[in-house]
């Protein structure tokens, strides 16, 4: 006899990636040379100190044991001073920041701390799909809001407030936005606090790719009031090149942190030490060293978008992150259906933008955490399947 799983599991799927990582695997054991351009995933490294610095801990006998559950004073300091200096936000490191074994832990643990069952939930589409699930996994009503080509990828918040928004308890918000690359804006902070605010509901800003091919650093809590009602959620997995560290943090208001911390402490049992200090080391990074970082992505999307010309896709070029994003031409029906053939013939993987949601149905997404040397090889394997798929 079999136990039968919780009715919340049967509200989520595998992550879609988790299924792909599954399928590329099977297909290189049967000798497939398959190159994966799908996932965010940082193949540069950390700063040398950071490095140096996690060594030198990890040999210390007193970095081993457990930890405190809002993380020691040297991380949440070094956040404080990180967002001081690029985001000029003031944040009181002993009581308005939390640090999370990476920022999805931190949308369940949000998720978790506010959304009772049958609470609605405000989520983008395009969207992250975590958004999604971790909704459903806490018994929250997804209610999707479009972000359309034609408006800039942005919340239409008329359109909004012409709706019922009674039961609405969190809005979830992604600027730098993935996966379009879309900036945000302080004029759209405040109109977003400013609805947020009227409507009384927790706007959650998920803001891991500032500093990824771009400069305009922007934090939804450098509008005035937004701490009242806002909380945001930043990560080192793709800034710093430690997505595999799993290091992030929340900031918001201190009633709102106590209450994720309630669910934290519940959930684990404290960060390595030696990672906490090596992460506050990261974030000592001078400007030099994220300008480094991303002269390689400059050179890299420069293939890729080379990539996309050819797929006779259209792009924003100005878009920002670890992606470029763009549209399929009219006469390929199904992005998911293309996106698959291109797998299985020309073995290059590239993400099918449906799994963010309708609105991104029509497009595609080609990550820049690959070398120029494996771009340059899926672009050869590209120009041969075209030769044979003519668009």
């Amino acid at each position: 006899m079999k136990v039968k799983p919780a009715d919340r599991t049967s509200s989520v799927h595998e992550y879609y990636f988790s299924q792909k990582l599954r399928q590329i695997d099977q297909m290189r054991k049967s000798a497939a040379d398959v190159i994966n351009l799908g996932i965010g995933s940082p193949d540069q490294p950390p700063s040398e100190n950071t490095i140096r610095r996690l060594s030198e801990e990890a040999a210390k006998p007193s970095s081993h044991g457990y930890q405190s559950y809002t993380g020691i004073p040297a991380l949440r300091k070094a956040f404080s001073e990180w967002y001081k200096k690029y985001f000029h936000v003031e944040l009181d490191p002993e009581s308005e920041i939390l640090p999370l074994m990476g920022s999805k832990e931190g949308i369940m643990h949000i998720s978790m701390a506010f959304v009772n069952p049958g609470d609605e939930v405000l989520i983008p589409n395009p969207g992250y799909p975590t958004y999604s699930s971790v909704t459903n996994l806490v018994g929250g009503k997804i209610r999707y809001y479009d972000l359309d080509e034609k408006n800039g990828w942005l919340p239409d918040i008329p359109a909004l407030e012409k709706s019922d928004l009674s039961k609405v308890k969190i809005m979830w918000i992604n600027y730098p936005h993935m996966p379009t690359g879309t900036l945000g804006s302080i004029k759209l902070f405040e109109q977003l606090v400013a609805f947020a605010s009227k409507h009384g509901f927790l706007l959650c800003n998920d803001n891991p790719y500032s500093f990824v091919l771009n400069k305009e650093y922007i934090s939804l809590l450098s509008v005035d009031g937004a701490k009242e009602c806002a909380l945001e959620l930043n990560s080192l997995s793709k800034s710093h090149n430690m997505a595999g560290w799993r290091i992030g943090m929340v900031a918001g208001h201190q009633e709102y942190i106590k209450s994720i911390l309630k669910v934290k402490s519940n959930m684990d049992s404290g960060m390595f030490r030696a990672m906490q200090e090596a992460a506050a080391e990261a974030l000592s990074n001078p400007p030099s060293w994220y300008d480094q970082v991303n002269s390689v992505y400059i050179e890299r999307r420069k293939i890729v978008e080379e990539i996309m010309d050819m797929l006779k896709c259209s792009y924003n070029k100005k878009q920002v992150g670890l992606f470029v994003w763009g549209k399929l031409p009219d006469e390929i029906v199904s992005c998911e259906a293309f996106v698959e053939d291109v797998l299985t013939k020309a073995y290059v993987f590239l993400t099918p933008g449906f799994i963010f949601g309708p609105k991104g149905d029509r497009y595609i997404r080609i990550s820049l955490c690959a070398d120029e040397k494996t771009l340059v090889e899926a672009k050869k394997r590209i120009v041969k399947y075209l030769e044979m798929n003519v668009l």
